[in-house]
């Protein structure tokens, strides 16, 4: 294990952590906020100097990267960002209980959105920016960040690919370009494009510029945290709809928007995910829409709801423009489900992705092939290409994994005794992260009332969810840390 080069890019990680949090502090300058500017100082100060010890230690780093080295170094990463990055809210006084606040600051970075503030409006400006911004941060990922615009290596840029394959949502990784760092630049050029037309957008529609660019964060980030206690429910119908388009285009493959600029049409038009993303888009808004006309005077009014909320759970955004807890039973099952496959592999979005789903559907199309005719050979297609076995056998791995992790974490927190519709959607809420449940985790509602153990669960089940399962549990595995190349 190659610790002293995970030292340096963690120092590197909460150097760029630091950094991130100057404009949350300029914004508590500004509002002469001392408390908070206070809790931002100590905060910042206290990264730096973890960041700069960690640098000197790992400052003769040998520059050889392997898989096991990737994984480690993303769970890591994430891990003590969320520990560090929780400060602020602690610190202030504003987020009591250091649970609570590390349950914040992992739900922002994961993009979950689940919160545990009771009254978000209480919450100082400098607070809400550095809780929104976290999830533009972790929406494309700190370390595709760092790869796009730090050269950690120059000489050999062979372990960055263990980094975006460890990092980045999906059951594979490509390249754009034929050099990494060159592919991590232009996934956040296209992230910074969107989250600027965004906030564009929502400027013309008279959005206060701080509104717009919290609403933008969670947007492009599809995190869900909003500024005010009714989510984007008190927002003109021009604003959600121009969320609701927004969140469906941060849920595609951002490859697709780099096809489109090659001016790759044919191979846009065949993608497989974006078609079955789209089409159930589509035929979900269609379903909750009929399902919940009578609660609305227009027709047009159900067609903006149903779409925002579908876009909202699909993409794993959790903005709500109303309280869907109180819809008919066929759409909250609707929604429920959405929230298992998710976003696009390659978006900024949640869930087990769909071109997973569709892979797993293809090989167990297959094994029933197998069944009935033992002698048949066939091998599983994606978008007209044969898969990698070794890609199909991780998507079945990790549907296997994902089962036992949802099964285990709603067991655990049964204990508090709360409703099972309440305990498996808060589940199923934080491992895609999601944001807002069912019943009593519904949007008008929030995470506060379970106790520090099912917390301490559920942010375990947003971590592993983010980083797609497996470079959360090979820190937990002893092989990892004992076995010599």
């Amino acid at each position: 294990m190659n610790y002293k080069m995970i030292g340096r890019i963690l120092s590197v990680i909460l150097g760029v952590e630091a950094i991130l949090m100057l404009p949350a502090l300029f914004i508590s300058v500004f509002d002469g906020d001392a408390p908070v500017i206070g809790s931002f100082l100590l905060s910042i100060g206290l990264i730096a100097v973890v960041s700069v010890i960690l640098f000197f230690v790992s400052r003769n780093a040998e520059m050889h990267f392997y898989a096991r080295e990737g994984f480690v170094c993303v769970g890591l990463s994430w891990i003590a960002m969320s520990l560090l990055g929780c400060l602020p809210f602690w610190f202030s006084g504003q987020i009591p209980k250091f649970i609570d606040a590390l349950f914040e600051m992992v739900s922002g970075f994961t993009t979950t959105g689940a919160s545990i503030v009771p009254n978000v409006e209480s919450l100082s400006r400098g607070i809400l920016y550095w809780r929104s911004f976290s999830h533009w941060i972790g929406g494309m990922g700190v370390l595709v960040f760092v790869l796009a615009i730090v050269p950690l290596n120059g000489r050999n840029s062979g372990f960055t690919l263990h980094l975006m394959r460890a990092e980045s949502p999906g059951p594979s990784v490509g390249k754009l370009s034929p050099k990494l760092s060159q592919t991590a630049k232009i996934l956040y050029i296209i992230y910074i494009a969107l989250t600027v037309a965004d906030v564009l957008f929502l400027l013309a529609g008279k959005m206060p510029l701080f509104d717009a660019l919290c609403a933008a964060f969670g947007t492009a980030g599809t995190g869900g945290f909003g500024i005010k206690a009714d989510s984007m429910t008190s927002y003109s119908p021009y604003l959600q709809n121009v969320t609701t388009i927004f969140m469906f285009l941060f849920g595609v493959n951002f490859t697709i928007f780099y096809l489109i600029l090659m001016k790759k049409f044919k191979a846009v038009a065949v993608d497989e995910e974006l078609r079955a993303y789209f089409g159930v888009f589509i035929v979900s808004t269609i379903i909750i829409t009929s399902n919940i006309m009578r609660l609305y005077p227009t027709v047009s009014q159900a067609i903006s709801h149903a779409s925002f909320q579908v876009a909202s759970i699909m993409t794993t955004t959790g903005y709500a423009t109303a309280d869907f807890n109180t819809w008919p039973v066929m759409s909250k099952t609707i929604l429920l489900c959405l929230m298992i496959p998710g976003a696009s592999a390659g978006s900024t979005g949640g869930g087990m992705k769909w071109s997973r789903i569709i892979l797993l559907i293809k090989s167990g199309g297959r094994g029933l092939k197998k069944l009935l005719y033992p002698r048949h050979v066939d091998a599983v297609r994606f978008n007209g290409n044969v898969v990698d076995e070794k890609i199909v056998d991780n998507t079945n791995a990790y549907l296997a994994v994902y089962i036992i992790i949802l099964i285990s974490s709603f067991l655990i927190i049964t204990i508090d005794g709360f409703s099972i519709e309440t305990n498996i959607s808060a589940v199923i809420s934080c491992f895609n992260n999601i944001g807002p449940g069912l019943d009593g985790v519904g949007p008008a509602l929030n995470y506060a009332h379970y106790s520090g153990l099912s917390k301490g669960v559920m942010i375990f089940c947003m971590l592993a969810g983010r980083l797609e399962i497996f470079p959360i549990l090979v820190l937990f595995a002893r092989k990892t840390w004992t076995v010599r190349r």
